[in-house]
Protein backbone atom coordinates (compact mmCIF):
# COMPACT_ATOMS: atom_id res chain seq x y z
CA UNK A 1 0.00 0.00 0.00
CA UNK A 2 1.24 3.18 -0.58
CA UNK A 3 2.37 6.00 1.97
CA UNK A 4 0.15 9.00 1.48
CA UNK A 5 2.74 11.78 1.86
CA UNK A 6 3.48 12.81 5.50
CA UNK A 7 2.29 16.71 4.99
CA UNK A 8 -1.27 15.30 3.80
CA UNK A 9 -1.70 13.91 7.55
CA UNK A 10 0.42 16.79 9.15
CA UNK A 11 -2.32 19.10 7.49
CA UNK A 12 -5.12 16.76 8.32
CA UNK A 13 -4.22 16.25 12.11
CA UNK A 14 -3.43 20.16 12.68
CA UNK A 15 -6.39 20.92 11.03
CA UNK A 16 -9.04 18.09 13.11
CA UNK A 17 -7.40 19.44 16.37
CA UNK A 18 -7.57 23.50 16.00
CA UNK A 19 -6.26 24.06 19.44
CA UNK A 20 -2.59 24.63 20.77
CA UNK A 21 -1.93 20.09 21.11
CA UNK A 22 1.41 18.83 20.84
CA UNK A 23 0.94 15.29 19.31
CA UNK A 24 3.29 12.47 20.65
CA UNK A 25 1.88 10.05 18.43
CA UNK A 26 3.49 9.13 15.35
CA UNK A 27 2.09 8.34 11.76
CA UNK A 28 1.42 4.49 11.70
CA UNK A 29 0.16 2.40 8.77
CA UNK A 30 -0.20 3.96 5.32
CA UNK A 31 -3.46 4.22 3.33
CA UNK A 32 -4.24 3.68 -0.13
CA UNK A 33 -4.64 6.68 -2.66
CA UNK A 34 -8.09 5.94 -3.37
CA UNK A 35 -9.08 6.02 0.88
CA UNK A 36 -7.08 9.21 1.82
CA UNK A 37 -8.73 11.09 -1.46
CA UNK A 38 -11.73 11.55 0.43
CA UNK A 39 -9.46 14.44 2.33
CA UNK A 40 -8.15 16.82 0.37
CA UNK A 41 -5.07 17.84 1.42
CA UNK A 42 -5.16 21.46 2.69
CA UNK A 43 -8.73 21.94 3.97
CA UNK A 44 -10.98 25.43 4.58
CA UNK A 45 -10.27 27.50 7.63
CA UNK A 46 -12.57 26.54 10.09
CA UNK A 47 -15.53 28.71 10.75
CA UNK A 48 -17.39 29.00 14.07
CA UNK A 49 -19.25 32.31 13.98
CA UNK A 50 -22.57 31.73 13.84
CA UNK A 51 -22.64 28.00 12.83
CA UNK A 52 -23.84 25.86 15.11
CA UNK A 53 -24.40 22.21 14.90
CA UNK A 54 -28.07 21.35 15.95
CA UNK A 55 -29.86 18.40 17.31
CA UNK A 56 -31.85 17.60 13.52
CA UNK A 57 -28.31 18.02 11.57
CA UNK A 58 -26.83 15.54 13.76
CA UNK A 59 -29.28 13.11 13.46
CA UNK A 60 -29.41 13.13 10.41
CA UNK A 61 -25.98 12.58 9.76
CA UNK A 62 -26.03 9.63 12.10
CA UNK A 63 -29.41 8.26 11.95
CA UNK A 64 -29.20 5.82 8.84
CA UNK A 65 -25.43 4.27 10.63
CA UNK A 66 -27.74 3.56 13.96
CA UNK A 67 -30.06 1.92 12.69
CA UNK A 68 -27.55 -0.65 11.28
CA UNK A 69 -28.96 -4.14 12.81
CA UNK A 70 -24.97 -5.09 12.63
CA UNK A 71 -25.33 -2.69 16.25
CA UNK A 72 -27.74 -5.13 18.16
CA UNK A 73 -30.19 -4.22 20.31
CA UNK A 74 -28.55 -2.02 23.19
CA UNK A 75 -26.28 0.96 20.73
CA UNK A 76 -26.28 4.30 21.75
CA UNK A 77 -24.64 7.62 20.70
CA UNK A 78 -24.13 11.12 22.88
CA UNK A 79 -22.60 14.27 21.02
CA UNK A 80 -21.63 17.52 23.15
CA UNK A 81 -20.69 20.72 21.44
CA UNK A 82 -17.33 21.55 22.67
CA UNK A 83 -17.10 25.15 20.97
CA UNK A 84 -20.33 26.32 22.76
CA UNK A 85 -20.56 23.91 25.86
CA UNK A 86 -23.66 22.12 25.22
CA UNK A 87 -25.22 18.80 24.60
CA UNK A 88 -26.43 18.76 20.91
CA UNK A 89 -27.45 14.94 20.42
CA UNK A 90 -27.83 11.61 21.96
CA UNK A 91 -29.94 8.25 21.37
CA UNK A 92 -30.15 5.47 23.80
CA UNK A 93 -27.70 7.07 26.24
CA UNK A 94 -30.29 6.71 28.72
CA UNK A 95 -28.49 3.20 30.48
CA UNK A 96 -25.14 2.70 30.67
CA UNK A 97 -22.51 0.57 28.25
CA UNK A 98 -20.18 -2.04 29.68
CA UNK A 99 -17.42 0.31 28.34
CA UNK A 100 -14.41 -1.74 27.87
CA UNK A 101 -11.29 0.37 27.11
CA UNK A 102 -13.07 3.54 26.89
CA UNK A 103 -13.02 3.51 30.61
CA UNK A 104 -9.21 3.63 30.18
CA UNK A 105 -10.41 7.27 29.22
CA UNK A 106 -11.76 7.99 33.28
CA UNK A 107 -8.22 6.54 34.79
CA UNK A 108 -6.36 8.60 32.58
CA UNK A 109 -8.09 11.89 33.14
CA UNK A 110 -8.22 11.16 37.14
CA UNK A 111 -4.16 10.08 37.21
CA UNK A 112 -3.74 13.73 35.33
CA UNK A 113 -5.73 15.71 37.30
CA UNK A 114 -4.50 14.10 41.20
CA UNK A 115 -0.88 13.12 39.86
CA UNK A 116 0.03 16.36 37.49
CA UNK A 117 1.23 15.79 34.04
CA UNK A 118 4.66 16.43 34.62
CA UNK A 119 4.80 13.87 37.94
CA UNK A 120 7.68 11.10 37.36
CA UNK A 121 7.61 7.62 39.22
CA UNK A 122 10.94 6.36 41.10
CA UNK A 123 12.43 3.14 40.93
CA UNK A 124 15.32 3.26 43.75
CA UNK A 125 18.39 1.22 45.22
CA UNK A 126 18.47 2.08 48.85
CA UNK A 127 20.81 0.61 51.72
CA UNK A 128 19.72 -1.00 54.51
CA UNK A 129 21.02 -0.75 58.11
CA UNK A 130 22.51 -4.48 57.74
CA UNK A 131 24.55 -3.22 54.74
CA UNK A 132 22.39 -5.38 52.40
CA UNK A 133 19.96 -3.40 49.50
CA UNK A 134 16.66 -3.10 48.83
CA UNK A 135 15.41 -2.45 45.18
CA UNK A 136 12.33 -0.44 45.86
CA UNK A 137 9.50 -0.03 43.29
CA UNK A 138 7.88 3.14 42.72
CA UNK A 139 4.96 1.86 40.73
CA UNK A 140 6.62 2.79 36.75
CA UNK A 141 4.34 0.95 34.06
CA UNK A 142 6.87 1.82 31.93
CA UNK A 143 10.36 0.19 33.77
CA UNK A 144 12.01 -2.50 31.63
CA UNK A 145 14.70 -4.90 32.39
CA UNK A 146 17.27 -3.38 29.70
CA UNK A 147 17.31 0.20 28.09
CA UNK A 148 16.06 0.47 24.77
CA UNK A 149 18.36 0.26 21.83
CA UNK A 150 16.09 2.00 18.93
CA UNK A 151 15.99 6.10 19.73
CA UNK A 152 12.38 6.22 18.08
CA UNK A 153 10.68 4.62 21.00
CA UNK A 154 8.51 6.77 22.34
CA UNK A 155 8.41 7.87 25.85
CA UNK A 156 11.82 6.81 26.71
CA UNK A 157 11.81 4.23 29.37
CA UNK A 158 13.51 3.95 32.36
CA UNK A 159 15.70 0.46 32.94
CA UNK A 160 16.81 -1.84 35.57
CA UNK A 161 20.17 -1.71 33.19
CA UNK A 162 20.94 2.02 33.61
CA UNK A 163 19.58 1.60 37.38
CA UNK A 164 22.19 -1.39 38.32
CA UNK A 165 25.03 0.56 36.03
CA UNK A 166 24.75 3.57 38.34
CA UNK A 167 24.32 1.33 41.79
CA UNK A 168 27.55 -0.47 40.45
CA UNK A 169 29.68 2.62 39.95
CA UNK A 170 28.20 4.03 44.03
CA UNK A 171 29.32 0.98 45.17
CA UNK A 172 33.06 0.72 43.39
CA UNK A 173 33.50 4.32 45.00
CA UNK A 174 32.30 3.11 48.09
CA UNK A 175 34.71 0.22 47.43
CA UNK A 176 32.13 -2.53 48.04
CA UNK A 177 32.10 -4.92 45.19
CA UNK A 178 29.88 -7.74 46.80
CA UNK A 179 26.02 -7.25 48.45
CA UNK A 180 23.01 -9.09 49.26
CA UNK A 181 19.51 -7.82 47.80
CA UNK A 182 15.96 -7.57 48.84
CA UNK A 183 13.43 -5.85 46.61
CA UNK A 184 10.29 -3.61 48.16
CA UNK A 185 6.92 -3.52 46.14
CA UNK A 186 5.13 -2.61 49.38
CA UNK A 187 3.89 0.92 47.56
CA UNK A 188 0.65 -1.47 46.12
CA UNK A 189 -1.46 -3.27 48.57
CA UNK A 190 -4.63 -5.41 48.49
CA UNK A 191 -4.77 -8.59 45.45
CA UNK A 192 -2.43 -8.24 42.86
CA UNK A 193 -5.47 -9.40 40.22
CA UNK A 194 -8.56 -7.70 39.84
CA UNK A 195 -11.30 -10.23 40.90
CA UNK A 196 -13.98 -9.20 38.54
CA UNK A 197 -11.22 -10.39 35.48
CA UNK A 198 -12.09 -13.52 33.75
CA UNK A 199 -9.58 -16.18 35.42
CA UNK A 200 -7.98 -16.76 31.82
CA UNK A 201 -6.62 -13.49 32.24
CA UNK A 202 -3.73 -14.40 34.11
CA UNK A 203 -3.35 -17.87 33.29
CA UNK A 204 -3.47 -16.89 29.10
CA UNK A 205 -1.68 -13.70 30.27
CA UNK A 206 -4.06 -11.26 28.66
CA UNK A 207 -3.32 -9.75 32.30
CA UNK A 208 -0.02 -9.10 34.60
CA UNK A 209 -0.49 -9.18 38.26
CA UNK A 210 -0.37 -5.72 39.33
CA UNK A 211 2.84 -4.28 41.16
CA UNK A 212 4.54 -1.61 42.27
CA UNK A 213 7.90 -3.35 41.02
CA UNK A 214 7.68 -5.02 37.50
CA UNK A 215 9.24 -5.40 34.44
CA UNK A 216 8.49 -5.11 30.59
CA UNK A 217 4.85 -4.78 32.17
CA UNK A 218 4.83 -8.19 34.56
CA UNK A 219 6.25 -10.47 31.92
CA UNK A 220 9.75 -12.22 32.39
CA UNK A 221 11.65 -10.49 29.49
CA UNK A 222 10.59 -7.95 26.81
CA UNK A 223 8.21 -8.53 24.02
CA UNK A 224 5.68 -10.86 24.20
CA UNK A 225 6.95 -13.25 26.85
CA UNK A 226 4.90 -15.10 29.43
CA UNK A 227 3.77 -13.06 32.56
CA UNK A 228 5.46 -13.61 36.11
CA UNK A 229 3.58 -15.12 38.73
CA UNK A 230 5.34 -12.59 41.08
CA UNK A 231 6.47 -9.60 38.91
CA UNK A 232 8.43 -8.04 41.41
CA UNK A 233 10.44 -11.23 42.10
CA UNK A 234 11.19 -11.51 38.31
CA UNK A 235 11.90 -7.47 38.50
CA UNK A 236 14.57 -8.38 41.13
CA UNK A 237 16.18 -11.36 39.41
CA UNK A 238 16.29 -8.86 36.22
CA UNK A 239 18.05 -6.83 38.46
CA UNK A 240 20.35 -8.76 40.25
CA UNK A 241 21.42 -10.22 36.64
CA UNK A 242 22.14 -6.48 35.25
CA UNK A 243 23.76 -6.16 38.79
CA UNK A 244 25.88 -9.19 38.32
CA UNK A 245 26.97 -7.84 34.73
CA UNK A 246 28.13 -4.72 36.04
CA UNK A 247 30.62 -5.93 38.35
CA UNK A 248 28.97 -6.30 41.93
CA UNK A 249 28.60 -10.03 43.09
CA UNK A 250 25.38 -10.69 44.05
CA UNK A 251 24.21 -13.02 47.05
CA UNK A 252 21.94 -15.80 44.97
CA UNK A 253 18.64 -15.37 47.97
CA UNK A 254 16.66 -12.61 46.81
CA UNK A 255 13.84 -11.86 49.62
CA UNK A 256 11.25 -9.01 49.72
CA UNK A 257 11.64 -6.93 52.46
CA UNK A 258 9.80 -3.03 53.64
CA UNK A 259 12.88 -0.62 53.22
CA UNK A 260 13.00 2.09 56.06
CA UNK A 261 11.59 5.43 55.19
CA UNK A 262 14.34 7.22 56.10
CA UNK A 263 17.15 4.30 53.78
CA UNK A 264 19.59 6.17 52.15
CA UNK A 265 19.25 6.13 48.37
CA UNK A 266 22.48 4.52 46.13
CA UNK A 267 20.57 5.56 42.85
CA UNK A 268 17.39 5.85 41.24
CA UNK A 269 15.81 5.93 37.72
CA UNK A 270 12.98 8.16 36.74
CA UNK A 271 9.98 6.63 34.71
CA UNK A 272 8.70 9.17 31.63
CA UNK A 273 6.28 11.97 33.13
CA UNK A 274 2.23 10.88 33.67
CA UNK A 275 1.52 12.82 30.69
CA UNK A 276 3.61 10.99 28.53
CA UNK A 277 2.43 7.62 30.23
CA UNK A 278 -1.34 8.54 29.71
CA UNK A 279 -0.63 9.26 26.11
CA UNK A 280 0.88 5.82 25.79
CA UNK A 281 -1.98 3.89 27.58
CA UNK A 282 -4.57 5.51 25.53
CA UNK A 283 -2.67 5.39 22.02
CA UNK A 284 -1.84 1.57 22.22
CA UNK A 285 -5.01 0.32 25.16
CA UNK A 286 -2.67 -0.68 27.24
CA UNK A 287 -4.40 -2.28 29.98
CA UNK A 288 -1.71 -3.35 32.83
CA UNK A 289 -0.16 0.31 32.61
CA UNK A 290 -3.80 1.37 33.41
CA UNK A 291 -4.14 -0.44 36.01
CA UNK A 292 -1.01 0.89 37.52
CA UNK A 293 -2.51 4.21 37.06
CA UNK A 294 -5.36 3.79 38.97
CA UNK A 295 -3.04 2.36 42.27
CA UNK A 296 -1.65 5.52 41.66
CA UNK A 297 -4.88 7.56 41.73
CA UNK A 298 -5.81 5.57 44.85
CA UNK A 299 -2.53 6.72 46.63
CA UNK A 300 -2.68 10.52 45.20
CA UNK A 301 -6.60 10.96 46.97
CA UNK A 302 -5.00 9.33 49.93
CA UNK A 303 -7.88 6.35 49.71
CA UNK A 304 -4.43 3.80 49.41
CA UNK A 305 -2.79 1.85 47.27
CA UNK A 306 -5.24 -1.07 46.41
CA UNK A 307 -7.45 -1.62 43.22
CA UNK A 308 -10.31 -0.44 45.07
CA UNK A 309 -8.97 2.60 46.60
CA UNK A 310 -8.16 3.53 43.29
CA UNK A 311 -11.10 3.07 42.38
CA UNK A 312 -12.57 5.60 45.21
CA UNK A 313 -10.16 8.07 43.87
CA UNK A 314 -11.23 7.80 40.22
CA UNK A 315 -14.97 8.60 41.42
CA UNK A 316 -14.04 10.89 43.64
CA UNK A 317 -11.23 12.69 41.04
CA UNK A 318 -14.48 12.83 38.03
CA UNK A 319 -16.82 14.15 40.91
CA UNK A 320 -14.30 16.84 41.35
CA UNK A 321 -13.94 17.71 37.65
CA UNK A 322 -17.79 18.05 37.66
CA UNK A 323 -18.77 15.14 35.78
CA UNK A 324 -21.86 12.40 37.25
CA UNK A 325 -20.80 9.15 38.28
CA UNK A 326 -23.68 8.47 40.04
CA UNK A 327 -25.21 5.95 37.18
CA UNK A 328 -21.68 4.36 36.81
CA UNK A 329 -20.57 0.88 38.09
CA UNK A 330 -16.67 0.47 37.96
CA UNK A 331 -14.62 -2.28 38.76
CA UNK A 332 -11.41 -1.73 37.64
CA UNK A 333 -9.14 0.77 35.66
CA UNK A 334 -8.41 -0.95 32.23
CA UNK A 335 -12.10 -1.79 31.05
CA UNK A 336 -11.36 -5.50 31.04
CA UNK A 337 -13.67 -6.99 33.17
CA UNK A 338 -17.51 -6.61 31.67
CA UNK A 339 -19.16 -5.79 34.96
CA UNK A 340 -18.43 -2.45 34.64
CA UNK A 341 -21.24 -0.13 33.43
CA UNK A 342 -20.95 3.54 32.26
CA UNK A 343 -23.13 6.47 30.69
CA UNK A 344 -21.99 7.86 27.49
CA UNK A 345 -21.91 11.28 28.87
CA UNK A 346 -19.53 10.18 31.22
CA UNK A 347 -17.22 8.92 28.95
CA UNK A 348 -17.86 12.10 26.37
CA UNK A 349 -17.76 14.09 30.01
CA UNK A 350 -13.63 13.05 30.41
CA UNK A 351 -12.72 14.10 26.75
CA UNK A 352 -15.07 17.33 27.52
CA UNK A 353 -13.41 18.53 30.57
CA UNK A 354 -9.99 17.53 28.99
CA UNK A 355 -10.30 19.59 26.01
CA UNK A 356 -12.08 22.87 28.46
CA UNK A 357 -10.25 25.97 28.99
CA UNK A 358 -10.44 25.60 32.31
CA UNK A 359 -8.42 22.54 32.70
CA UNK A 360 -5.44 22.61 30.39
CA UNK A 361 -3.42 20.69 33.01
CA UNK A 362 -5.62 17.39 31.22
CA UNK A 363 -4.13 17.77 27.67
CA UNK A 364 -2.17 14.87 27.22
CA UNK A 365 -5.47 13.07 27.99
CA UNK A 366 -6.25 14.73 24.00
CA UNK A 367 -3.26 14.35 22.25
CA UNK A 368 -2.54 10.44 23.01
CA UNK A 369 -6.03 9.16 21.32
CA UNK A 370 -5.64 7.21 18.09
CA UNK A 371 -5.38 8.86 14.91
CA UNK A 372 -8.16 7.41 12.72
CA UNK A 373 -6.47 5.42 10.41
CA UNK A 374 -3.11 6.42 11.45
CA UNK A 375 -1.77 5.65 15.11
CA UNK A 376 -2.78 3.38 18.21
CA UNK A 377 -5.58 1.27 18.09
CA UNK A 378 -6.78 3.09 15.16
CA UNK A 379 -4.27 2.35 12.84
CA UNK A 380 -6.02 -0.20 10.85
CA UNK A 381 -9.80 1.31 11.58
CA UNK A 382 -11.97 3.80 9.08
CA UNK A 383 -10.68 1.95 5.97
CA UNK A 384 -14.01 0.04 5.00
CA UNK A 385 -16.58 2.41 3.19
CA UNK A 386 -18.19 5.46 4.42
CA UNK A 387 -15.20 5.90 7.03
CA UNK A 388 -13.07 7.33 4.91
CA UNK A 389 -13.70 10.84 6.05
CA UNK A 390 -12.66 10.41 9.36
CA UNK A 391 -9.00 9.62 8.32
CA UNK A 392 -6.83 11.31 9.73
CA UNK A 393 -9.35 13.68 11.54
CA UNK A 394 -10.81 11.61 14.00
CA UNK A 395 -9.35 10.59 17.38
CA UNK A 396 -10.97 8.46 19.77
CA UNK A 397 -10.43 5.64 22.15
CA UNK A 398 -11.41 2.46 21.51
CA UNK A 399 -13.13 0.09 23.69
CA UNK A 400 -13.25 -3.96 22.59
CA UNK A 401 -14.50 -6.94 24.27
CA UNK A 402 -16.54 -10.24 22.42
CA UNK A 403 -19.48 -8.46 22.16
CA UNK A 404 -18.58 -4.95 23.06
CA UNK A 405 -17.27 -1.99 21.15
CA UNK A 406 -17.46 1.53 21.44
CA UNK A 407 -15.35 4.98 20.51
CA UNK A 408 -15.27 8.05 22.40
CA UNK A 409 -13.27 10.96 21.53
CA UNK A 410 -13.61 14.71 19.31
CA UNK A 411 -13.55 15.96 15.57
CA UNK A 412 -14.33 18.95 14.02
CA UNK A 413 -16.94 18.99 11.88
CA UNK A 414 -17.23 21.12 8.74
CA UNK A 415 -18.00 23.76 10.04
CA UNK A 416 -15.35 24.16 12.54
CA UNK A 417 -17.03 23.16 15.92
CA UNK A 418 -15.29 21.30 18.01
CA UNK A 419 -17.54 17.72 18.84
CA UNK A 420 -16.99 15.50 22.01
CA UNK A 421 -18.73 12.20 21.36
CA UNK A 422 -19.27 7.99 22.55
CA UNK A 423 -20.70 5.99 20.34
CA UNK A 424 -21.42 2.23 22.06
CA UNK A 425 -22.72 -0.79 21.10
CA UNK A 426 -22.72 -4.09 24.19
CA UNK A 427 -25.28 -6.23 22.39
CA UNK A 428 -23.16 -7.47 19.18
CA UNK A 429 -23.52 -11.05 17.67
CA UNK A 430 -20.18 -12.40 17.46
CA UNK A 431 -20.01 -12.87 13.47
CA UNK A 432 -21.24 -9.34 13.34
CA UNK A 433 -18.04 -7.35 15.07
CA UNK A 434 -16.35 -6.55 12.12
CA UNK A 435 -19.81 -5.26 10.61
CA UNK A 436 -20.35 -3.02 14.12
CA UNK A 437 -17.05 -2.11 14.41
CA UNK A 438 -17.22 -0.11 11.20
CA UNK A 439 -20.72 0.90 11.96
CA UNK A 440 -18.90 2.84 14.92
CA UNK A 441 -16.33 4.24 12.54
CA UNK A 442 -18.85 5.52 10.52
CA UNK A 443 -20.61 7.23 12.55
CA UNK A 444 -17.64 9.16 13.86
CA UNK A 445 -16.91 10.28 10.22
CA UNK A 446 -20.16 11.25 9.97
CA UNK A 447 -19.64 13.77 12.25
CA UNK A 448 -16.49 15.03 11.01
CA UNK A 449 -17.93 15.30 7.19
CA UNK A 450 -21.88 17.27 8.24
CA UNK A 451 -22.25 20.66 9.25
CA UNK A 452 -24.49 19.24 10.94
CA UNK A 453 -26.47 22.69 11.32
CA UNK A 454 -29.51 22.10 9.59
Amino acid sequence: MARPPRAVFVTLLATALCVSLASGASAGTSRTAQETATAPAVLAPAKTEGVAPTTAGVQKAVAAILVDPALGKHRGIYVYDASRGKPVFSVGASTPYTPASTLKLLTTVSALETLGADYRFTTKVVSAANGSLILVGGGDPLLTSKRSSSTTDYPTRASLQDLAVSTAEALKAQGTRSVSLGYDASLFTGPAANTNWEPNYLTEGIAARTSALWVNEGRLSAGKARRADSPEQAAATAFATQLRAAGIKVAPTLKPVVAPADAKAVAQVESPTVGEIVEYVNLHSDNDGAEVLLRHVGLATKNGGSYTDGIKGVRATLTKLGLDVSKATIYDGSGLTRANHVPLDLLAGAIRVAASSEHPELRHLLTGLPVAGFTGSLEDRFAGPGAGAGTGLVRAKTGTLTGVHSLAGYVRDRTGTLLVFAIATDNVAVPKTLAARAALDRAAAALANCGCAA
